[in-house]
């Protein structure tokens, strides 16, 4: 979804760096391993400001398709159609739910058991921020379901993969704060709500540095897989260097079982 009102500038993107995104090209489609902070969708602040917007400048095409799509803080496969008929394909897939999609994310905390979360989800009316949802209080709500399985844990945090069963709005930041194990760097679900306000208005601050280990979300997407009959394709995508990092230096995760894990979450799983 795009960036809301009073959201600091998007970073802009160098078109040296675009390239070493890409993790695979053809005729049809460009796949990215999308880093955090960069926003999708286009941005007032120019075609570098967004990832649509540069791979259209890269490619000097006035048209590219944004097949998949990713939060700001959210890293990790992002899909790019280059032809309407790639795009429709891919699109009537996404649409029909003929997808898999499976993220790597670090929880606060110990999840000691695979478990699947069935809450439907509704937006906050009470609060103060337009964007956030929460576990519905009401009926009426939209399905809502994730599972989550524990892939290592390590000075009380734990490597989850997560396959979520349905596509809600921060469906899987949300359930992760019902488990009473938010994601990692989280602004919105995290630890208090306000750092998020705080940092729509003034960036990154000292309450930030103390409160949050990591300066954004912990959320990776690392498998998207196209099961329609007529598009049956998987991409996938290397964790993003900053969780790799926490995962070995925070959690002290060996590199071995850092690498299994990496390779579970590409890996079919239902």
């Amino acid at each position: 979804m795009p960036p809301p009102e009073g959201a600091p500038p998007s970073l802009l993107i160098s078109p040296e760096e675009l390239p070493r995104w890409v993790l695979e090209e053809d005729d049809d489609f460009i796949v990215f391993n999308k880093p955090g902070h960069i926003v999708c969708h286009p941005s007032k602040e120019g075609p570098w400001s967004s990832l649509i917007g540069a791979a259209k400048a890269w490619k000097q095409q006035a048209v590219l398709h944004l097949v998949s799509r990713l939060d700001r803080e959210t890293s990790g496969v992002l899909l790019i159609a280059k032809n309407r008929a790639a795009a429709r394909r891919s699109q009537i897939a996404m649409e029909k739910r003929w997808v898999e999609k499976t993220y790597l994310a670090v929880l606060c905390g110990t999840l000691a058991a695979p478990v699947l979360v069935d809450k439907p989800l509704e937006r906050d009316p009470d609060g103060p921020i337009a964007v956030k949802h929460r576990v519905a209080l009401s009926a009426g709500a939209m399905t809502a379901v994730t599972f989550f399985e524990p892939l290592y844990t390590g000075n009380g945090y734990t490597l989850v993969r997560v396959t979520p069963h349905t596509g809600r709005t921060h469906q899987i930041r949300i359930h992760a704060r019902w488990l009473g194990l938010p994601v990692v760097g989280d602004k919105l679900y995290g630890p208090d709500e306000q750092l998020y306000l705080e940092f729509v208005h003034t960036g990154w601050g000292s309450r930030h540095e103390a409160a949050l280990e990591m300066r954004r979300q912990a959320l990776h997407a690392a498998r998207l897989a196209f099961k329609s009959e007529d598009f049956q394709r998987t991409f996938t995508a290397p964790l993003a260097e900053d969780m790799r990092t926490f995962c070995l230096e925070k959690m002290a995760m060996p590199e071995a079982e850092l690498s299994r894990a990496e390779h579970e979450a590409a890996e079919r799983h239902a």
